[in-house]
């Protein structure tokens, strides 16, 4: 997991596709962790993404770094209700504090990837099998 979650450091922004319906929705996504070996995601049970995910948990994460080598992340999406992820992702991502909390009664649910494959992609040449 650890190059995966390297290239999701470097790249900063990376964008989470879902399908809503039959129509693909693509957005940017910035927190992430590793936990235990997982690859750490975020969303808003309150967001239409959160919805898509529960409809249709099969979905592809994209990083692209500046050199042009581009991640290709796909699986499916497995919500992780153990407390520990998101006070990991709290301390990874302090910001995540500011929008989940009582005082704003927004809720946050954490989730991973699992029977997954992510490569690698240089601009020329192979893919990387990373997992």
């Amino acid at each position: 997991m650890s190059k995966l979650n390297d290239f999701l450091t470097e790249a900063g922004i990376f964008f989470v596709a879902t399908n809503d319906g039959a129509q693909p929705k693509l957005r940017p996504f910035g927190a992430h962790v590793e936990v235990d070996g997982k690859e750490i995601f975020a969303v808003g049970d309150f967001k239409a993404v959160y919805r898509q995910m529960l409809a249709n948990p099969l979905c592809e994460i994209v990083a692209c770094k500046p050199d042009g080598v581009w991640l290709r992340y796909t699986g499916r999406i497995v919500f992780d209700d153990d407390p520990k992820y998101q006070e990991a992702m709290f301390a990874s991502s302090p910001l995540l504090k500011e929008i989940y909390n009582e005082k704003t009664g927004f809720k946050m649910k954490t989730f991973h990837l699992e029977d997954a494959t992510a490569f690698i992609m240089p601009p020329m040449g192979e893919p990387e099998k990373i997992l």
